[in-house]
């Protein structure tokens, strides 16, 4: 996103932050938006780090195209500032799915679970990310687990011992909608950031309705799973 001159950066938090404050009063719960801090320089991505840090969030975005080295510097300040940093897989594309050159996407997460960020997009099975359902799971464990096993199905070739190393929760985002609930929790469990975009503003009755689907969506699966319904078949 950046600082469009159709949407400049300051505008875009102090908009959302009325929302989520708004949200949060309504609700009595946390709320946060992903006050995406991406720009050109390092100065600027601290000094929008900063501004979103005066507004109260709980949470920053930044892109995967900063690179590397930008990656673990805002890792860095969002474990010192107590900040949640999202990271927008924005970019891997262009060489993680790619099979004649570049690197499988698992590379990537075993790189940004020790850069130290928080959340990473991670694929949805069902939406428009990759979609082979044991690739996924092999992308999730891969952020998750602290020790992995050789699984040639989920594309995990040899042991690895993570230790103490901090965790990063999988983002399943892209193409998700209430719809498809039965799926989301069936394919990825209960350790991953459901984001509904367009699957909530899409809704024919309004964004306020389309959040509410989802959340109803959710809940009313994990409880027929825990009462041990075949939640799956019966949608």
């Amino acid at each position: 996103i950046n600082s469009q001159p159709f949407m400049r950066w300051k505008e875009r938090y102090l908009y959302c932050m009325e929302g989520v404050n708004r949200a949060a009063a309504a609700t009595g719960e946390v709320k946060g938006s992903y006050l995406n801090v991406t720009s050109a320089t390092q100065e600027q991505m601290y000094e929008r780090a900063d501004y979103a840090y005066s507004l109260g969030t709980v949470i920053v975005m930044i892109d995967l195209v900063i690179g590397y080295s930008a990656i673990q510097t805002m890792a860095i300040w969002a474990r010192k500032a107590q900040m949640i940093l999202h990271l927008h897989r924005a970019g891997n594309s262009t060489y993680a799915r790619q099979k004649n050159h570049g690197i499988n996407f698992r590379v990537i997460c075993k790189w940004m679970r020790m850069a130290g960020v928080d959340h990473i997009h991670a694929g949805t099975v069902v939406g428009k990310l990759e979609g082979d359902p044991l690739m996924v799971r092999g992308f999730y464990n891969t952020l998750l687990l602290t020790e992995l096993k050789v699984n040639l199905a989920e594309g995990l070739f040899f042991d690895m011992d993570w230790a103490s190393l901090r965790k990063c929760v999988p983002v399943a985002s892209g193409g998700i909608h209430c719809g498809q609930m039965h799926q989301l929790l069936y394919y990825l469990g209960d350790d991953v950031v459901l984001q509904f975009g367009g699957g909530t503003i899409g809704h024919p009755d309004g964004i306020q309705s389309g959040a509410t689907a989802n959340r109803v969506a959710l809940e009313a699966m994990v409880l027929a799973r825990n009462e041990g319904r075949d939640y799956v078949s019966e949608g």
